[in-house]
C-alpha cells in the first residue's frame, strides 16, 4: 500500500493551483473596491459538529497569499468539534484575508465533511470490521481524500493499480476466474491479491488457493454470513456495493474483517464553517 505523506511542499502546491483557479485572471475584483484593508482579527468557526481536518491548508492559504497574516490553530486535524466551536483565528490585513476565505474553507469543509462522514460508519461498524475507502475519488484530489478518511477513522485501501492485485467481476467475465488467480500468484513478488466473487459458487471453486482477501460484492446478508464462514479461515475477508448508514451495522454483524465505502469519498457532505470578524 502506498504510503500517503501530507508534506509542507505538497500543500503549499496545492494551496498555490487553487488560489489561482479563484483569482485567475483579474483577482478578487470585489475586495479591490477597498482601498486599505487595514489590519483586522478574523476567526473561522464550525457551524456543525464534526471532524476537523484540513487546518494546515486552511493556513497555508493565508500564508501564501500574506506572510504576515498570524494563523492561531485551535483545533488541529483529528479533532472533535461542536457547533459554535473556534476552529482558528485570524489577525492581519483584511483585505488579503477576504481575498483567501473561500479556499481556507473549502479545503476545511472537504476534509472535515469527509472525515465526519467517515467516523459514522467507523462507529456503526464498532470496531468489528475496518472502514475502507476505494479508489472513487475526485481525480487529482486521491491523497487528501485518503488523508480525511484516516483522520476519521477509516482505512486506506489501495491507492492505486500497482497497489495490489484486485481481480474483480470484469476482469472475471472478460477471462476465466482461476486462471487469473493462478497467474497473480506466479507474478505476486510481494503484492497481496485480493479476488472479488458475487456468488458463492465462485468462492468455492477457489477456496484453498492461497492468495489474500476475498471480497465480498453485493451480497446480502444471508450469503455474506455464509461466505465469511467458509472463507475465513482461508483468508481476509471484505464486502462491499451499496454500503450505507443504514445496513453498515448489519455488515459488520457478518464478521467481515473490511467493508469497503466509496460513498465515504464521492459522497461525503461538506462540513460547514463561517469566517467571522
Amino acid at each position: 500500500m502506498s504510503k500517503i505523506i501530507l508534506s509542507k511542499s505538497f500543500i503549499n502546491n496545492s494551496v498555490k493551483l487553487a488560489l489561482n483557479e479563484d483569482l485567475y485572471p483579474n483577482g478578487d475584483i470585489t475586495s479591490n473596491l477597498m482601498q486599505k484593508g487595514g489590519v483586522k482579527s478574523f476567526k473561522i468557526i464550525a457551524n456543525q459538529n464534526g471532524i476537523i481536518g484540513g487546518i494546515e491548508f486552511a493556513k497555508s492559504t493565508f500564508k501564501i497569499f500574506d506572510n504576515k497574516v498570524q494563523f492561531h490553530i485551535k483545533k488541529k486535524d483529528g479533532s472533535q468539534v461542536k457547533k459554535g466551536q473556534i476552529i482558528a483565528m485570524i489577525k492581519g490585513n483584511s483585505k488579503n484575508i477576504l481575498i483567501c476565505e473561500r479556499v481556507a474553507l473549502n479545503y476545511l469543509s472537504h476534509i472535515s465533511g469527509i472525515a465526519s462522514y467517515t467516523n459514522k460508519f467507523v462507529k456503526l461498524a464498532r470496531g468489528k470490521s475496518k472502514i475502507c475507502c476505494t479508489r472513487k475519488t475526485i481525480p487529482n484530489l486521491r491523497v487528501i481524500q485518503k488523508y480525511a478518511v484516516k483522520l476519521g477513522g477509516g482505512t486506506n485501501h489501495r491507492f492505486n493499480l500497482s497497489d495490489e492485485f484486485l481481480i474483480k467481476d470484469n476482469h472475471i467475465a472478460s477471462s476465466d476466474l482461476k486462471f487469473l488467480v493462478l497467474k497473480a500468484i506466479k507474478n505476486k513478488k510481494g503484492k497481496k491479491i485480493t479476488v472479488e466473487v458475487d456468488n458463492l459458487k465462485q468462492l468455492k471453486s477457489i477456496v484453498g488457493i492461497k492468495f489474500n482477501t476475498v471480497l465480498f460484492d453485493n451480497m446480502n446478508i444471508k450469503n455474506l454470513k455464509l461466505g465469511v464462514k467458509l472463507a475465513k479461515k482461508y483468508y481476509e475477508t471484505e464486502a462491499s456495493g451499496n454500503i450505507t448508514l443504514k445496513n453498515v451495522k448489519s455488515v459488520a454483524a457478518t464478521g467481515v474483517d473490511r467493508i469497503s465505502v466509496g460513498s465515504i469519498t464521492h459522497s461525503a457532505p461538506a462540513m460547514d464553517f463561517k469566517l467571522e470578524i
